[in-house]
């Protein structure tokens, strides 16, 4: 409160005494760091006098030892969430929290940190798990996968692979449809088509992807990305330089319009939008392909145009199904922008030491991620699930991010 003294307070012109006849309020951020408290619990013991003047055996009771996340550990639920979302949401590496811990008197070693990870990872499996099972019974699952260097495997690349479906967020959830969002993450040894095969377990729905082989092994009816087709003939003109790029603008201003049509739908319903794209997007898509099959004949291959016209050849029958089904998306980028996190979040922490310490940060990526998805505090999230499993009430499906996110 910033007022003016009573001496003040008086008029210039008469003496007079002056009146409030109003306020002017302004707001400014203030920042209190972060606090680190120890919870210290004491468990009084009681014994009978009686029976100890009588000499008889003495009976002994105290409360029971409160349940601990980390059976005889020091974390606690909130200790937990802030150091996972630390690293698996804003990409600090344990050594930083360990620096960052000494700075509060706390000294929290980067091993110790990390088998905390390990046990946490160990502890919402079983909600991986049933997230796992609900992502199989979706109509449709995105999916992309990228590279991971894991010190104490014998090959130089990993990979994490990642399955997703619904929307990035609650907010813009596709109209007609009760598709949850659900983020998982699958750490494997190889790129190989059989990692993709053994996670999906027979699912027959459809499969949005790039233009990897890896995923036709799968069960699933692929559905092409035309983002990525557009990509090759943006490299096409690049390519060409200060040339003319006829055939490359031809090519980029029909993609084009097939997004533009995506835009004006984006907000319809399931039905509503396949119906537009059997209207609008269908007989675009005949006029790229005869154009396509008349460019190959003219172009050399193994120029970047050639090679960009091949690619949409030879993937044209995944690139045509999207308008059959108004919950599918014209492209991947859904897979794109879930993996991003996880390729951001390498560049700071680099490798993963071990493979059990990779499958770990699948498990906490995927918990970081989904809950994001639904709208949720990651932290909150996160603190609150472990909390429940720390006090053996943890019922998986009151777990499930999208329960949280309505209760």
């Amino acid at each position: 409160m910033h007022d003016l003294n009573d001496a003040e307070k008086v008029c210039d012109t008469c003496a007079h005494e002056l009146h409030c006849i109003g306020e002017d309020t302004s707001e400014k951020l203030e920042f209190i760091p972060a606090q680190v408290k120890v919870i210290e619990h004491v468990r009084p013991k009681y014994a009978c006098r009686a029976c100890e003047k009588n000499g008889t055996s003495n009976t002994i009771k105290q409360a029971p030892v409160p349940k601990s996340i980390i059976p005889k550990g020091y974390a606690t639920p909130s200790l937990l969430s802030q150091i996972i979302t630390s690293k698996y949401q804003y990409g600090l590496p344990l050594y930083r929290q360990e620096a960052m811990f000494k700075q509060y008197g706390i000294e929290l070693s980067r091993k110790t940190m990390s088998d905390w990870m390990m046990k946490c990872a160990e502890l919402l499996k079983p909600l991986y798990d049933r997230l796992h099972e609900l992502i199989l019974e979706q109509p449709v699952i995105a999916a992309d996968e990228t590279t991971l260097k894991v010190v104490k495997e014998d090959k130089a690349k990993c990979y994490m692979w990642l399955y997703c479906t619904g929307t990035d967020s609650p907010d813009n959830k596709l109209v007609g449809t009760n598709i949850p969002n659900i983020v998982l993450y699958d750490y494997n040894i190889s790129r190989a088509g059989k990692c993709a095969v053994d996670y999906l377990q027979g699912y027959s729905g459809y499969l949005q992807v790039d233009g990897y082989v890896g995923y036709e092994q799968t069960q699933a009816t692929l559905v092409g990305c035309w983002a990525h087709t557009r990509r090759k003939f943006m490299e096409a003109k690049t390519a060409q330089g200060k040339k003319p790029s006829g055939k490359a603008d031809w090519a980029l201003n029909h993609i084009q319009k097939l997004c533009r049509i995506e835009a004006l739908i984006k907000d319809k319903t399931v039905d509503e939008r396949k119906t537009k794209r059997q209207e609008k997007a269908l007989p675009l898509l005949e006029q790229l392909k005869q154009w396509l099959i008349k460019s190959e004949q003219s172009v050399l291959p193994k120029t970047k145009l050639g090679e960009a016209i091949t690619y949409c050849l030879n993937q044209w029958g995944k690139l045509t199904v999207y308008p059959n089904d108004g919950a599918l998306n014209i492209d991947s980028n859904r897979a794109k922008r879930a993996i991003k996190p996880f390729v951001i979040g390498r560049k700071n922490w680099l490798f993963s030491n071990t493979a059990k310490g990779a499958d770990a940060s699948a498990i906490l990526y995927s918990m970081i991620e989904t809950a994001k998805a639904n709208g949720l505090t990651p932290f909150d999230y996160v603190m609150n699930t472990l909390e429940q499993i720390s006090q053996a009430d943890g019922d998986i499906e009151k777990l499930l991010p999208w329960h949280e996110a309505n209760s």
